[in-house]
């Protein structure tokens, strides 16, 4: 991103005219949005949604949408009255009510002449290099094909360990994968406000430059029956996002089509920095470390700041159980966080190669062991 259009964003105007003329751009849309609270698609409320997006879509921009639902809209068919909270049961929910909320959308999308395609994504899928490529290479071929991808946690086989947590960091991760240029995140709330918006005297915040913006203010806020997420998981993923320079909006799915239009509905919220590495940003914001790695301050300082990658030798110690391909985070000998690195060995081999060469390593036991323990590609910092 040229220095001179990041200044530019600066202005709340510019920012929604950059929505308005974004492509590609992701669109977020909560439970909340569609279903009802005790589970069920709301149709005539999924086909408003479509509308607007197939609007967008004929203008000439690419819209990938990443919705939330499945589980809810498998809540009906299996008779349960309230979300599952236990894993098992939220997986049997999603997988019944998954192909549900597709069918629904693929028929919205045909009364438009679109072409719908399904995007099951879990954390481990993107993080590991040949993974996200796949996964990077299949959503730019079908915004290529003029397709929609219809994108969503993959419910049904991920683990706790895995997950992204919310819907609401998946879009701002899916934005980054593809070089989205806006963010759009629909709820069933029509912007941030700066209190509780059922209390007299709160007012709508339509801009937000930057974090510092609201740092006071009372976000708070949990998600609803059918959801997992709140104001806080859609104000974190918009510093997500705007941190890698892609601008974001926040309002209602009924302000849909208003928004995508540049009108002045909901909050904006300025990018903060120019666009980063994407898979950088996926290590550092839909990874679950699966262990530390100690450092010595002479591996913290070639890590840091000269941008090496790590090598045994500056290890001191290594908690936790993992595998090769596994996140891991970086720690100084205090136990602060400096960096978190997708680690090519597992747990149980390390502990035995701390403080070597990796000259030695190969002199001893073979090629194979002249490698990095992080390579700088796979590793970001933290601090």
């Amino acid at each position: 991103m040229a220095s001179t259009e990041h200044t530019a964003y600066g202005d709340p105007s510019a920012v929604r005219a950059r929505i308005a003329g974004a492509s590609p751009l992701v669109v977020k849309v909560g439970s909340s949005s569609l279903t009802r609270a005790t589970g069920g698609l709301l149709p005539e409320k999924l086909e408003e949604l479509v509308a607007a997006l197939a609007s967008r879509h004929a203008a000439g921009s690419g819209v990938v949408l990443v919705s939330s639902g499945a589980i809810a809209t498998g809540m009906t068919p299996l008779g349960l009255r309230r979300r599952p909270r236990d894993l098992a049961t939220q997986q049997a929910a999603a997988s019944v009510g998954q192909g549900a909320l597709l069918a629904a959308y693929d028929r919205a999308f045909s009364a438009h002449g679109i072409i719908t395609g399904q995007v099951l994504l879990t954390a481990d899928d993107v993080t590991r290099r040949g993974h996200y490529t796949n996964a990077r290479r299949t959503l730019e071929r079908l915004l290529a094909l003029g397709v929609v991808p219809i994108v969503n946690e993959n419910d049904t086989v991920a683990t706790q360990e895995i997950r992204f947590g919310d819907n609401d960091r998946l879009a701002a991760l899916v934005a980054h994968l593809i070089d989205a240029e806006a963010l759009v995140l629909l709820s069933d709330v029509d912007a941030l406000y700066d209190g509780p918006p059922s209390k007299a005297g709160t007012a709508r915040i339509p801009f937000v430059p930057g974090p510092e913006a609201i740092a006071g203010v009372d976000i708070g806020g949990v998600g609803t029956g059918v959801g997992t997420g709140g104001m806080v998981t859609k104000v974190e993923a918009a510093a997500i996002a705007t941190s890698a320079g892609v601008p974001t909006l926040l309002t209602s799915a009924a302000n849909a089509a208003a928004a995508l239009a540049g009108d002045d509905v909901g909050t904006t919220f300025a990018p903060t920095a120019a666009r980063g590495r994407a898979r950088r940003l996926w290590i550092a914001h839909a990874t679950t470390p699966q262990g530390r790695l100690v450092l010595d301050a002479g591996a913290v300082a070639a890590v840091t700041q000269r941008g090496k990658s790590l090598l045994p030798a500056g290890i001191k110690a290594v908690e936790g159980t993992f595998s090769a391909g596994d996140p891991v985070d970086l720690v100084d000998e205090a136990g602060t966080r400096v960096a978190r690195g997708l680690v090519t060995y597992d747990s149980r081999e390390l502990p035995g190669l701390l403080g070597r060469r990796t000259r030695e390593l190969t002199a001893t036991l073979g090629p194979e062991y002249h490698r990095e323990v992080v390579h700088r590609d796979d590793l970001v910092l933290l601090t």
